[in-house]
């Protein structure tokens, strides 16, 4: 277990060390989701054109979903305790941290990653089949925000990748309720 976050520790402060002033300026905006109001419009537009009215039933959804995601989240990050890298005492002066924020105490697993996994898988599930370009959009997405959180010195790689996993189990709940709602 300790070789596993020697690793991830490492792996963090390699991520994190990519930085410029442009990129600390804009990455606390990209890690919001109102940036995203866009891409979101679109994927609500691909939901549209295949369910129709059941859209509204798919918006409820969502909206539990995430919360089913975020609130079991805080579970996990209250019951594992993992200091987030900006509060590691080990490494905490190597950290780069933008605009002072540090986030809560701890960070395993994200949460931020745990409920933009679980929005992208969720769609993937309910759009497929889409084209490749859909796919692609939604984890990207997910992906680059999972990132913008190593960036800003808040979560280590597997704090992104443990929420990912978590936002996978959510979405999965969620898409096998979705086919009793929507049928």
């Amino acid at each position: 277990m300790e070789f596993l976050k020697h690793i991830d520790r490492e792996l963090f402060l390699f991520l994190n060390g990519f930085h410029c002033s442009f990129c600390d300026a804009i990455m606390p905006y990209l890690t919001e989701l109102w940036v995203w109001i866009p891409l979101f419009l679109w994927w609500l537009y691909l939901l549209c054109k295949k369910y129709g009215k059941k859209v509204l039933s798919i918006a409820i959804l969502i909206a539990a979903l995430i919360f089913t995601s975020d609130q079991g989240a805080n579970l996990i990050k209250k019951s594992v305790k993992r200091y987030r890298p900006s509060h590691n005492i080990e490494i905490k002066d190597k950290v780069h941290i933008v605009d002072e924020k540090r986030g809560g105490e701890y960070g395993f697993i994200s949460n931020h990653s745990s409920n933009v996994f679980a929005l992208a898988f969720f769609l993937f599930f309910l759009l497929k089949p889409a084209k490749k370009i859909v796919y692609i959009s939604l984890f990207t997405w997910a992906i680059f925000i999972g990132y913008t959180r190593i960036y800003l010195g808040v979560h280590y790689p597997l704090d992104i990748a443990g929420g990912a996993i978590w936002g996978f189990v959510i979405a999965f709940i969620f898409s096998k309720i979705s086919l009793k709602v929507l049928a």
